[in-house]
């Protein structure tokens, strides 16, 4: 089913291409007419060539089907674009209008990012306490026997009785009494130790959990209390409770552990994509599934420093108010943040612009410098906190453009700029983050400049039909140069070897032969482990390391892959990491390496590999489209390096610089 949806796809815009190149070529009496290859108002003769829209090399006299891939040629007439550059396109209003071409303007303006997120309701970690037994005894009473009751502070929770209790109320009841005798005939120091006896014996009662009233009693009765009442510390509900009558505990054992719920958190889960727009002290709004349709404020208090490695998200901690008690712990969330992006990753609030909020505490806003209420932190301007002054102008405003306008294939944006009516030039540009339905530019665009909105795909179509510098075709890599590291020839020797076993894996991909594959892979870790780095010094070993890296990592996953499809996918950046390899250090005169592109793989984002040989094998498909791919580049061998070691040579031969001659050898 997926595979019948991409190529309706692809034959969706292969026949609107068709007659977007004939329509704005020929004349415009009749524009249905001129969208049709071959009519009395659009004779054959002015066809130039037959192209594919996937393999735009090739460029046939006679209609059929690719050579590489089967799908229908379609034409391309003479004298079209013939003036253009090869990142230009020339459209008459009528093409443009066949292209559906739309533009506006790059502007400057604050845009609004919705960030939704997902998470549950937890206790206020600063809000729970535990109660514990201050002296070891036995629980002979527990007024509170079940979780979830609600109490007050203050009042009485367990009856304990402790031999060690008792012994001290007795040690502090003779503390009195001997006080009590040496008042009148006693030396001053025997008083004073006397006395010194007896507070030294109500505190020590005090710190295991009797108030004053109950050792003031203690000695008014001068009888000692069998039993000791804990009472509450705080007001909440008992959520643990961790011991039964008649336990026996010891110092520091846990009976209770008591939860203030008059505030919660709520913990939610940002994407890294979401980091952006994410500030402390944003304002956050949400829904539970209790209360449909009721929405529930809160404000970010923490944003946590480490990112979940499984997950890939970042936990998000909001102070919400819940003296009514509605909102209950593990309840699932939906929660929304409002974000109006500003330049630098900044967010323009107007509740919190020439505010001071507290950096502990988000829900403390005042107008001017202070302190915390709750903590007595100093207060910061909420501009140290990522947010625009009150003041800010259009400065502030991030350069933006709609997010229908570049077309991105990895690292890569290209937009379509109009630089006259009907002339558009493609430009690369870098992409900020996107909020909502705006991408913000970092760089590649001015205010101003008018872009192609809607049909820039159809555009960028038509420029790589006649292969010109498209998204899918970049001018970059096309004879680039890179700098050859000097290595002993013992080490090249070793470089070869690991290069003929990753040959092995690419034929063994290329022919659908999955098992091969997984045994092939273990052959390049074999051939791997033969490299001796030690052969290898400064830039060079650190090149290799991080090379023969990436190609055991990848020769793993191929190794341990449940599927054939899983091993394609590892194989591109096990192809990679040996492109980059040989490019660096040079291929063996033994074992030449070409190489080749296809477009199509890995679901359209293109990917590369290398041959010893110059027919197109396709490791990412294998006998589906065994053609499919360009030779596009032949990195040279050591032999044939003039430049010296280290210096900048040029990585290998274009073999794209005439298509139309590449067109006819694959006829």
């Amino acid at each position: 089913m997926k595979k019948t949806l991409v190529f309706t796809t692809i034959g969706i815009v292969v026949a609107f291409v068709g007659g977007l190149l004939v329509g704005r070529s020929g004349s415009s009496t009749n524009e249905h007419d001129h969208s049709h290859s071959t009519t009395a108002a659009s004779p054959a003769d002015d066809i130039k060539f037959w192209t594919c829209s996937m393999h735009p090399e090739i460029q046939l006299p006679d209609p059929g089907k690719c050579p590489k891939c089967q799908m229908a040629l379609i034409p391309v007439k003479s004298g079209a674009g013939a003036n253009d550059g090869p990142r230009d396109l020339t459209l008459s209003p009528s093409a443009q209008k066949l292209a559906g071409v739309q533009t506006s303007l790059v502007e400057r303006r604050f845009v609004d990012a919705a960030i939704r997120l997902v998470g549950k309701v937890d206790y206020d970690e600063t809000r729970l306490g535990h109660i514990t037994s201050r002296v070891p005894g036995r629980l002979d009473r527990l007024f509170v026997d079940y979780t979830g009751v609600s109490i007050t502070k203050g009042d009485h929770l367990v009856r304990l009785y402790s031999p060690e209790l008792l012994e001290a109320q007795q040690t502090l009841i003779q503390a009195v009494k001997t006080a009590a005798s040496l008042q009148n005939s006693a030396t001053g120091l025997a008083k004073q130790r006397a006395l010194t006896t007896v507070d030294s014996s109500r505190e020590k009662l005090r710190l295991w959990g009797l108030d004053t009233n109950q050792i003031a009693r203690i000695e008014a009765s001068e009888k000692p209390e069998e039993h000791l009442t804990i009472n509450a510390p705080m007001s909440g509900i008992v959520v643990h409770k961790n011991a039964v009558e008649g336990m026996y505990v010891q110092t520091g054992a846990r009976i209770y552990t008591i939860a203030d719920l008059s505030r919660v958190w709520v913990m939610l889960d940002a994407y890294e994509s979401d980091l952006a727009w994410l500030h402390y002290g944003q304002d956050v709004e949400f829904e539970t599934e209790a209360y449909s349709g009721e929405t529930f404020h809160g404000r970010i208090a923490f944003i946590d420093p480490v990112l979940n490695p499984k997950t890939r998200t970042v936990r998000i901690r909001v102070n919400v108010d819940n003296q009514r008690g509605r909102l209950k712990p593990e309840m699932f969330v939906r929660a929304i943040v409002r974000s109006r992006v500003a330049t630098g990753g900044k967010v323009m609030d107007p509740g919190l612009a020439g505010k001071w909020i507290s950096p502990m505490h988000p829900e403390i806003v005042k107008d001017g410098p202070g302190d915390c209420d709750i903590c007595g932190m100093a207060l910061v301007k909420a501009e140290d906190l990522g947010y625009v002054r009150a003041d800010a102008g259009k400065d502030e405003a991030p350069l933006v453009i709609p997010a229908s306008a570049p077309l991105q294939t990895g690292k890569r944006a290209v937009v379509y700029v109009e630089r006259d009516p009907g002339k558009y030039e493609g430009v690369e540009i870098e992409l900020g983050p996107r909020a909502g339905e705006w991408y913000l530019v970092k760089s590649g665009l001015k205010e101003g400049d008018r872009i192609v909105t809607r049909g820039a795909f159809k555009i960028d179509s038509a420029i790589q039909i006649r292969a010109g510098n498209s998204m899918m075709n970049p001018e970059e890599g096309q004879g680039a140069k890179s700098k050859r590291l000097d290595a002993p020839a013992d080490f090249h020797a070793q470089l070869t070897g690991v290069y003929e076993a990753y040959l092995q894996l690419q034929k063994a991909l290329s022919g659908d032969e999955f098992e091969a594959s997984k045994s092939t892979a273990k052959n390049l870790e074999a051939a791997l482990g033969k490299v001796d780095m030690t052969l290898l010094k400064g830039e060079a070993h650190m090149a290799w390391m991080a090379q023969s890296k990436a190609l055991k990592n990848g020769g793993d996953s191929i190794a341990a892959a449940g599927s054939i499809d899983e091993s394609r996918k590892a194989f591109e950046g096990v192809s990679i990491a040996m492109i980059t390899a040989l490019k660096q250090f040079g291929a063996s005169p033994s074992a030449p390496a070409n190489i080749f592109h296809c477009p199509m793989a890995l679901n359209g984002k293109g990917a590369d590999w290398l041959q010893a040989t110059e027919g197109t094998e396709n490791p990412y498909y294998g006998s589906k489209m065994f053609q499919c791919g360009d030779l596009t580049l032949s990195i040279e061998t050591r032999a044939t390096v003039g430049a010296e070691p280290g210096k900048d040579d040029h990585a290998g031969h274009n073999h794209n610089a005439d298509p139309q001659s590449e067109g006819k050898k694959s006829k």
